[in-house]
């Protein structure tokens, strides 16, 4: 028989860093691949990563909900009003937007990621996450296919796609290594069934995008460990904020964005 889950604070605290470093991710990515707004190679492309970037802000607010169940926080108030140094975010999902393969390609790397943590997390003994787990996975499956369809595209098309595409997953491979990091306090929440064990999942990742990366002509790089991690940003964090903030930071006695 299963033992009935006791949520103590350690656990409610392990809980609340991991549903605040994956709303940060979607916040992050969703600003980064909403930049290609009107500037997609293709109009339907136009529309695809408009949808995508709105899935994602979606996904932001499902996993704030989550927190402020535990703690009573102010979702738009975590996500407009705080600095670089508090987010949690990856240091992949805030580097700059860069060509169209960068972008194909650190999508696809962080869109496997998330599916299988989603997948995983289904099974969670903590209700709220299995729900939302299950939500969120629909969306980003077809996330995965169309930036996989893409990745594919690219790296089988010319010798300049091509050059391009390898080049971005020369520079993105240590970033997407990193999402693998564990939480500090989170291995508590994964002995006892509720959070998934991401360096566990590091495995199924790389068979995954190996399989396919290769697949089409690509070669894994080696990765050397990175200066950055989800408590140490990147210089390119600060002024995405700024953009991203900007109008709720101007009007703060507003209550709700």
């Amino acid at each position: 028989m299963t033992k009935p889950l006791i949520l103590t604070e350690a656990l409610k605290t392990a809980l609340i860093a991991r549903f605040t470093a994956l709303a940060d991710d979607e916040i992050t990515l969703s600003h980064r691949v909403a930049e290609w707004t009107g500037h997609a190679p293709l109009l339907e492309e136009d529309i695809a990563l408009a949808n995508i970037a709105q899935d994602e802000l979606g996904h932001g607010t499902l996993w704030m909900g989550l927190r402020t169940a535990l703690d009573g926080s102010n979702a738009d108030a975590l996500a407009y009003h705080r600095d670089a140094a508090e987010y949690r975010n990856a240091p992949l999902t805030e580097l700059p937007k860069g060509d169209w393969a960068f972008t194909m390609v650190r999508q696809y790397l962080f869109d496997a990621w998330e599916v299988l943590w989603l997948d995983t997390a289904r099974q969670s003994r903590y209700t709220p996450l299995a729900d939302a787990a299950g939500q969120a996975l629909r969306e980003e499956k077809f996330h995965l296919q169309h930036t996989a369809l893409w990745v594919e595209r690219l790296a089988l098309g010319t010798p300049e796609s091509t050059r391009r595409m390898q080049a971005a997953l020369n520079q993105l491979w240590a970033y997407a290594l990193a999402l693998f990091d564990p939480l500090p306090a989170e291995a508590d929440a994964v002995a006892v069934g509720l959070l998934p064990d991401v360096a566990a999942l590091q495995t199924r990742w790389l068979e995954l995008v190996r399989g396919h990366l290769e697949g089409v002509g690509l070669n894994i790089p080696s990765a050397s460990p990175l200066p950055y991690s989800r408590h140490h940003h990147t210089e390119h964090l600060p002024p995405l904020l700024a953009d991203f903030q900007r109008v709720a930071r101007a009007f703060p006695d507003s209550q709700v964005w």
